[in-house]
């Protein structure tokens, strides 16, 4: 079934008409713009969608109802991590609805199934999660931006934080998909000891026991995976019952806000890598988590956070072109200046349209209010730009 849900919208001219304004004023209205938001609202990652609509919403919502002065209308759709209904409904957004934009997209497959129709169509899509290599390099679309990172990123800055800790033997555990091979490649991009193993496993496991067993008579200097949603809530659990804590975890997307609240003590100490987290100290940021507590009662995580500063990129974008998106050329020009109020600070993208960016070292804490989040520990790329980027040519 179609999920949509409209999570903001304008009064009707017909209730205008009613307050004695002239046809001739009504008619001057711009019409109120359409994103399709797209997000795993259903199954075992349907947290991490809900962190990306709730955190779209925040902003939205601060923006009083309108994108660049504009008012916005937003249709959720949750893609049911089906690559064919993802296709399916989001080609009914761009050809039926008419929508103007399409955002959002939390797993790489996702994105990869509705890629071609919507830039093809010559529709704006800004990613605020999946950033699959395919695209960053020779695939780059003048179409496509990511407000959140390159896939290979945070996974490199956790292989630079297991070479600075100086790890020798790590142990590689990740799902068989293309965000799981790009996880290896951007680990193995700056660890330069030995992966003693390098397990991938169906998008749908839940039991790890097989791979734990594996674990515990490799005997690692640390394991490093990347187990989002469902299966890193499974993998977090059966570790510590397996008695492994004293192996360090290092993980990208497996202990974070959307999973944290199913893991609990298990998760404790337990490190990822990140673009941001909920300590972040700056003015955006703290506003941000601040309102999103307020409104949805759970902490936010990355995902959240990505989709908050999509529609502020947006917001921005289509001000400076005093609200007309029917230049695409202007609005893409826009785009890419990346001028906007960042919850990660000043925000500026690379010839590809990724961020270029820090990556943060983090560490799963408990608050004195008995939540828990990532807390940074230290920084572990700077100013990082991914490595597809000069393959990126644009015309």
């Amino acid at each position: 079934m179609h999920r949509r849900t409209l999570l903001t919208g304008a009064a009707t001219a017909a209730t205008a008409a009613f307050l004695g304004f002239r046809p001739s004023i009504l008619r001057a209205q711009p019409a109120p713009l359409k994103v399709a938001f797209v997000a795993t609202l259903s199954g075992p990652g349907a947290a991490l969608g809900n962190h990306m609509r709730d955190g779209w919403a925040t902003a939205v919502k601060q923006l009083g109802g309108t994108l660049g002065g504009r008012a916005v209308e937003t249709l959720v759709i949750d893609d049911e991590l089906k690559p064919d209904v993802a296709v399916t409904k989001v080609r009914a957004a761009l050809e039926r609805d008419k929508v103007d934009f399409v955002a959002g997209m939390v797993f790489s497959n996702m994105l990869q199934a509705v890629y071609r129709p919507v830039t093809e169509s010559e529709t704006f899509l800004i990613t605020a999660n999946a950033g699959p290599s395919t695209f960053a390099g020779k695939g780059c679309s003048p179409y496509f931006f990511s407000s959140a990172y390159q896939n290979d990123q945070p996974h490199a800055a956790m292989g630079q934080a297991a070479q600075d800790a100086g790890y020798k033997r790590v142990f590689v555990l990740v799902p068989n998909y293309q965000a799981g091979k790009d996880a290896v490649a951007g680990f193995r991009s700056r660890f330069k000891g030995e992966v003693v193993d390098e397990i991938y496993v169906p998008l749908t496991q839940l039991d790890f026991s097989t791979e734990i067993t594996k674990i515990a008579a490799a005997k690692p200097d640390a394991i490093f995976t990347f187990m989002p949603g469902g299966l890193g809530v499974n993998l977090v659990r059966q570790y510590r019952q397996a008695g492994l804590g004293d192996i360090p975890f290092l993980s990208t997307f497996t202990v974070d806000e959307a999973t944290l609240p199913a893991q609990g003590d298990a998760a404790l100490g337990f490190y990822t890598a990140s673009t941001w987290a909920p300590n972040f100290d700056n003015p955006h940021s703290r506003r941000f988590v601040e309102t999103f507590e307020a409104e949805h009662g759970y902490v936010p995580a990355s995902y959240a956070a990505h989709s908050y500063d999509a529609a502020h990129l947006l917001d921005a974008a289509i001000r400076r072109t005093n609200g007309d998106v029917s230049d695409k050329a202007a609005l893409r020009a826009s785009l890419e200046k990346g001028d906007f109020p960042s919850v990660r600070g000043a925000f500026r993208f690379g010839q590809n349209h990724f961020p270029v960016q820090d990556i943060w070292l983090c560490k799963v804490a408990k608050r004195p209010d008995g939540k828990y989040q990532t807390e940074t520990v230290k920084k572990a790329l700077e100013n990082d730009t991914d490595s597809y980027a000069a393959s990126c040519r644009m015309g």
